[in-house]
């Protein structure tokens, strides 16, 4: 049932910057629907919207929050989708290049 049921944000809950930064507000639904995600990175500053509901907003992250391959977090590299001690199912994942400003 994920984080629904706790009904309160945290740095490893659902829309959180893992380690690094909980969501500003709680919005996560219950565990039986499908939570909708945009995540935009410009640089090493993160913006989410989490449900409709922008939960980050430019927020920098200077360093690595968790199985990180490296630390430069202001280069290209990979992302990582992950769950929780549970099952975790994922749909309709679009990835897009942002041009270099």
């Amino acid at each position: 049932m994920g984080d629904f049921q706790k009904g309160k944000t945290g740095k490893g809950g659902n829309g959180a910057i893992y380690n690094h930064k909980e969501p500003s507000e709680f919005v996560s639904k219950p565990g039986n629907e499908w939570q909708t995600a945009e995540v935009t990175m410009i640089g090493n500053k993160v913006t989410v919207t989490l449900n409709g509901k922008k939960i980050h907003d430019s927020v920098e992250v200077n360093h690595g929050t968790g199985s990180h391959l490296d630390d430069k977090v202001t280069e290209p590299g990979p992302f990582f989708l992950q769950g929780d001690h549970g099952r975790v199912s994922f749909r309709n994942i679009r990835v897009k290049e942002l041009p270099k400003q």
